[in-house]
């Protein structure tokens, strides 16, 4: 009786993306977003902290000093890197700042890398026609095997949640298999530790074609914070080729959500701007 009552009076709490956006919230950190501004941005930059010194704020080495962004000096944040620590945006406001968007993920690992470049979009362009047609035999049952390749845990509270009825992402014809004989989608997180290199190998050999890869979380697409030690790698692009990286320290149920939709072909991407 009581699920009956509580059910009356929440309605239908099943977010209804993708098909409309879900308005996650103005407060969540979603990912960072930098500003570039004509002259290295002077007037923006604290005193005593040159592009060198903003790029030490970050612990994993995500802000690097570019030049030829629209033929201006300004810097760059690999949000592959980032884990959202939020020391540059706490330093610098003017120049870092978080936006709420939950559609992180990239095609290609260059995606990842903000402000882009005209290069990047146009591979990045032809990354995802490459995908799209490698993947257009798969249809509304998809099936996604998990592995965790040495995470701390925290990506896989995330992956739990797609299971919950807030997310469901069965009403979108996606399960969870224990088998990688019956995946179709290959989710990885973790920094891909020795130990694990062998296992989420021969997890990508044992699936059937077409597949598709998802390096899920900054420990997988760049290895995180305990990158470089002797037991973890750069992230899993070096054990298996990597689809589709989905940032984040966790990324968020509707990241990992829209990371494998990304892969799978059922979300369109993203339009570049112009």
């Amino acid at each position: 009786m009581a699920w009956v009552l509580r059910g009356l009076r929440d309605g239908i709490v099943t977010t209804p993306y993708p098909r409309r956006p879900d308005g996650y919230g103005p407060n969540y950190r979603g990912a960072v977003e930098v500003a570039n501004h004509p002259g290295g941005s002077d007037s923006t930059r604290p005193e005593g902290l040159d592009e060198a010194s903003l790029s030490a704020l970050c612990p994993t080495g995500a802000i690097e000093s570019a030049t030829g962004i629209d033929d201006q000096r300004g810097l760059r944040l690999d949000r592959g890197r980032c884990i959202l620590c939020g020391r540059c945006v706490d330093a610098v406001p003017a120049r870092f700042a978080f936006t709420p968007m939950v559609e992180t993920a990239a095609v290609g690992r260059a995606g990842l890398v903000v402000p882009p470049d005209v290069e990047d979009d146009a591979a990045l362009d032809r990354l995802r026609r490459q995908l799209h047609k490698r993947v257009k035999a798969l249809r509304r049952s998809i099936h996604v095997r998990h592995v965790d390749a040495g995470s701390d845990g925290a990506e896989e509270w995330e992956v739990s949640a797609l299971l919950n009825p807030v997310y469901d992402v069965q009403r979108l014809g996606i399960y969870f298999t224990a088998t990688p004989r019956h995946a179709d989608v290959l989710l990885a997180t973790g920094v891909g530790t020795a130990g694990m290199a062998g296992p989420l190998q021969r997890t990508y050999e044992a699936m059937p074609e077409p597949k598709v890869v998802v390096a899920a979380g900054a420990d997988a697409t760049s290895g995180g914070l305990v990158h470089p030690s002797y037991t973890a790698g750069p992230g899993i692009a070096s054990i298996v080729p990597v689809d589709v990286w989905v940032p984040g320290s966790p990324p968020s149920p509707f990241s990992l959500l829209h990371g494998i939709l990304l892969g799978i072909g059922l979300l369109p991407a993203p339009k570049a701007e112009p």
